[in-house]
């Protein structure tokens, strides 16, 4: 029987992929990392400012106070947007990332045995996408019901991030049905997770290194998740 997690520190996880992050087998991904992600919050914020200017059609003054304002409007719906293609980068370097983890604390692990690398592509890339429909929702909640909806769109966030990410790395060791019956049964530190994840990802600079934290981060849960599904209850 698949069990929960029992008495894991809430930052642990986090903690321990962040402090690896100079490891030599991974800043080769850090850098490449950061460099789509950069140009990823750039091409997201342009096209922004594209959009707004395009439905606007100002002239003038107007014109000059809608590029402020369209400025920061689009630096903000970037920065929101941004959780999904950072799930996208993340799933352009998974295997890698997770390998690197592995080698470095979960040493006697045998070879990954999981669902197949379309199976485990295609999730990839529907995480992604689920994270971003997920992410507009919240932004609409977050337009309709100021305050309230912020901390709905950041809960929603958390969700999307936590459970996408678990089921894509926990894939990689098992077939699909039982990854997401190990994340029913780990639910609560997965989203504990997801949270600190979507709350990370808001934050300008911090927010580039998300793709990279995350999946190395669900890598440790799910060794937390497996060594408790073998530990028997008392």
């Amino acid at each position: 029987m698949i069990g929960p997690a029992r008495r894991t520190p809430v930052f642990l996880p986090v903690a321990r992929a962040v402090g690896q992050l100079d490891d030599p087998a991974l800043i080769g991904v850090l850098l490449g990392s950061i460099a789509w992600s950069i140009a990823s919050f750039a091409a997201l914020h342009v096209g922004a400012i594209w959009i707004i200017h395009r439905v606007l059609a100002l002239h003038g003054w107007l014109a000059w106070a809608a590029d402020v304002l369209g400025s920061v409007a689009a630096s903000l719906l970037a920065l929101w947007l941004f959780l999904p293609v950072a799930v996208a980068i993340g799933t352009m370097y998974f295997d890698r990332i997770a390998q690197a983890v592995e080698r470095r604390f979960y040493p006697w692990l045998p070879p990954q045995q999981g669902a197949s690398f379309l199976a485990q592509a295609w999730d990839g890339v529907a995480v992604a996408l689920k994270v971003l429909a997920l992410n507009i929702l919240a932004l609409v909640l977050a337009l309709i019901l100021p305050g309230i909806g912020l901390f709905l769109g950041w809960m929603i966030a958390a969700y999307a991030i936590g459970r996408g990410l678990f089921v894509a790395v926990a894939m990689r060791r098992m077939p699909r049905m039982m990854a997401e019956s190990l994340y029913r049964a780990n639910r609560g530190l997965v989203l504990i997770q997801g949270a600190i994840l979507a709350l990370a990802a808001y934050v300008p600079i911090l927010n580039l290194l998300i793709p990279i934290v995350g999946v190395a981060t669900m890598v440790h849960v799910l060794d937390m998740a497996l060594t408790a599904a073998e530990t028997p209850s008392r």
